[in-house]
């Protein structure tokens, strides 16, 4: 491979390469002109300062050594007196570097392999960084391809397209009981990307709870176009889910949207999901709204929220406990998630026996505190009272209204 060879031939090589790799063709001059760099050292000496350059329009290449200006010469290979920088440059100062043609020479066999290792090596980072780029940008996309292999239950998956590589489903992001073979086609949401040594790691999920959200956008044209807004979701993948939606549009109801015409729309996304359940749940700004949708299909009789602790108590009739609490606790725990609260469900006959408690509890703890009778206790723990301090900040003239007491 000598330097004269046909300069027109290594521009159509840069040009196939750029093709081919679907990279940049200044990124594949740049390979070139180091993997030039590379075997022109080992001509001109390892530690010479070697620029190699190719003229992007004719194909023609220049070599060119660099050398610092010194006031004291150590190596002539690397540095020049600032004399004779001074004849080729007038301006020139101590501490610039001064170019200096070189001659052009016949490629050994070792220079030229040597210098192909680069190249190969250059247009591979080159696509990875290329393929980093692109799906970088598409972290929160369903993406689609097929299954290359099953190794130790991940799947690898090719993701078609020139240089587009490889992703990876790992186990535990795959629903339960699902199987994949190779040429299978699959879905998966791209929760990762990162760059590795080995090139970029796009990481895939089938679990993950956007992948729902994300199938109902495919599916449901009004949350593609904004007008329905998924606020949250929560899965027990290839169980059950539950996914809350608004409408900005008050003559657009959410539910039926995603619901579909005979429930296609919501089918669509059950199939691909191995016939997960879901529940479609209208959002609210209210808390105790949204978190008596989110427990359906229970009833609920009457909500105590505690919004220091977001914790709230929800009272179901009897006959609805079970069905509240769900299969192993997955109604409550689902219903949870999605409303980002704590839940407690209690019975009507739980609360009400509670109820009863605290009210005994309160009466005898005023009684001893205030050496009052019990009927003045009573009174006082009906209106709601709960501690000695509360009836302490309390007005007189508002305990006269109280029914039962007088001035």
């Amino acid at each position: 491979m000598a330097v004269s060879a046909n300069r027109l031939e290594l521009l159509q090589i840069v040009d196939a390469v750029a093709r081919e790799k679907s990279i940049d063709r200044a990124i594949v001059l740049a390979s070139m002109e180091d993997a030039m760099q590379k075997a022109a050292r080992s001509r001109y000496g390892q530690e010479t300062e070697v620029r190699a350059e190719i003229n992007p329009r004719t194909g023609e290449i220049r070599f060119s050594r660099l050398l610092l200006v010194v006031d004291q010469l150590e190596n002539d290979a690397t540095q020049i007196t600032l004399a004779d920088a001074q004849k080729k440059n007038p301006s020139a100062q101590i501490g610039d570097w001064i170019a200096e043609s070189l001659p052009p020479f016949d490629y050994g066999r070792i220079p030229a392999q040597a210098s192909k290792q680069v190249l190969v090596q250059k247009i591979r980072e080159a696509e990875r960084d290329k393929q980093y780029d692109v799906y970088k940008d598409r972290i929160g996309d369903i993406i689609n391809g097929a299954v290359k292999r099953v190794e130790y239950g991940n799947v690898v998956v090719d993701l078609g397209g020139s240089g587009a590589g490889e992703a990876v489903v790992r186990r535990d992001e795959l629903i339960p009981r699902e199987m994949f073979r190779p040429g299978d086609r699959i879905r998966a949401y791209v929760y990762d990307v990162r760059r590795e040594a080995r090139g970029p790691q796009i990481f895939l999920s089938r679990t993950h709870p956007q992948f729902t959200a994300r199938l109902f956008a495919q599916e449901v044209p009004e949350i593609y176009d904004g007008i329905v807004e998924v606020k949250s979701v929560a899965r027990d993948p290839g169980s059950r889910a539950k996914i809350a939606v608004t409408s900005n549009d008050s003559s657009i109801d959410p539910v039926g949207a995603c619901v579909g015409m005979r429930g296609s729309r919501v089918q669509a996304v059950v199939n691909e999901l191995q016939g997960e359940k879901i529940d479609i749940i209208p959002w609210s700004p209210d808390a105790a709204t949204f978190i008596v949708n989110a427990l359906q299909p229970a009833e609920v009789m009457k909500v105590v929220l505690d919004e220091d602790s977001t914790r709230i108590e929800v009272v179901v009739p009897d006959d609805q406990l079970s069905l509240a609490i769900g299969r192993r606790g997955q109604n409550v725990r689902l219903a949870s998630q999605l409303t980002g609260w704590d839940i407690d469900i209690l019975t009507e006959a739980e609360e009400s026996e509670r109820r009863q408690k605290e009210f005994a509890e309160r009466t005898s703890a005023f009684m001893e505190a205030l050496d009052v009778d019990e009927t003045v206790a009573q009174l006082l723990a009906s209106e709601g009272f709960r501690s000695v301090e509360e009836i302490a900040y309390v007005e007189p003239r508002e305990f006269a209204m109280i029914e039962g007491f007088d001035a």
